[in-house]
């Protein structure tokens, strides 16, 4: 425990030595539940776990679906979240962030890339698989109206009711490639197969800030968050943890407090990340 950082908590806080957190615990490898089907472990709770120590406290998690996080957090129900949120305008106006990642979509391909997709320009007249209703659907959905403006053939989007599903598609050779969130694509590629099935190619697209939010009033827990990150970041802790879990590509090195970054985002309006 860091002494200074701890003082700078809410005394209820420092009194219970709790800090009371929701997450989404199936989404590795940023957040999910261990073997055992009851540890919460990834690279979110390990980065919480090291700023609850700088902190001198306990993180009390407990799994939430990602719908109704920021109505319990504004609700008091919770300290904090780790979920993974992206940050937006029009969450701000409802929660703080203090933000931990910096990250978009990244594109998947079969391994050795054998359709030879570099850019969302690439996709014109191939096959995308894409998860009904998610956020990414919303930049394919974009990119296919800019390939038939430009005379081009649009995509075949090939329509899964899972992210699991659309990896599926791509593995198997139906589509050539399927739009994933970035720290996701990579954990994938790295471990499906040993590292055999798939490859991340290009840049990512549509990026933008994720972090922990936290109710408005609540300032002195989220300015005692952000000195922690701070700290965890200034240590080496955070890059480690983004390299154990071969995220290295989603690192955010300066802790803002709500920072979004959403310009010419086709997906702020669709399903969140």
């Amino acid at each position: 425990m860091d002494p200074a950082l701890h003082a700078l908590l809410p005394a209820a806080i420092q009194q219970s030595g709790v800090v009371k957190v929701a997450s989404e615990l199936d989404y590795p490898p940023v957040e999910y539940f261990d073997a055992d089907g009851k540890t919460p472990i990834g690279a979110e709770i390990e980065l919480g776990q090291a700023m609850a120590a700088k902190l001198g406290v306990k993180l009390e998690i407990t799994n939430l679906d990602f719908d109704p996080t920021i109505p319990a957090i504004t609700a008091g129900r919770f300290d904090t979240s780790m979920t993974y949120i992206g940050d937006k305008p029009a969450r701000e106006q409802q929660v703080d962030f203090v933000d931990e990642f910096r990250s978009g979509y990244s594109i998947m391909v079969q391994k050795g890339n054998p359709t030879g997709v570099k850019t969302l320009a690439d996709l014109c007249g191939k096959g995308v698989g894409s998860q009904v209703g998610a956020a990414n659907t919303a930049i394919v959905e974009d990119q296919d109206a800019k390939c038939k403006a430009a005379g081009k053939p649009g995509i075949n989007i090939v329509s899964t009711q899972s992210a699991a599903d659309a990896v599926l598609a791509l593995k198997s050779g139906r589509v050539a490639a399927h739009l994933e969130d970035a720290p996701v694509a990579a954990y994938i590629a790295a471990t499906s197969g040993g590292g055999n099935d798939f490859d991340v190619v290009g840049d990512q697209v549509t990026i933008r800030n994720h972090g922990l939010i936290f109710k408005k009033e609540n300032t002195q827990l989220r300015d005692a968050f952000q000195a922690a990150l701070k700290a965890v970041i200034a240590d080496g802790t955070y890059d480690a943890i983004l390299k154990k879990y071969h995220v290295e590509n989603i690192a955010l090195k300066t802790a803002p407090i709500n920072d979004p970054s959403t310009a010419n985002d086709p997906t702020a309006s669709a399903t969140p990340s």
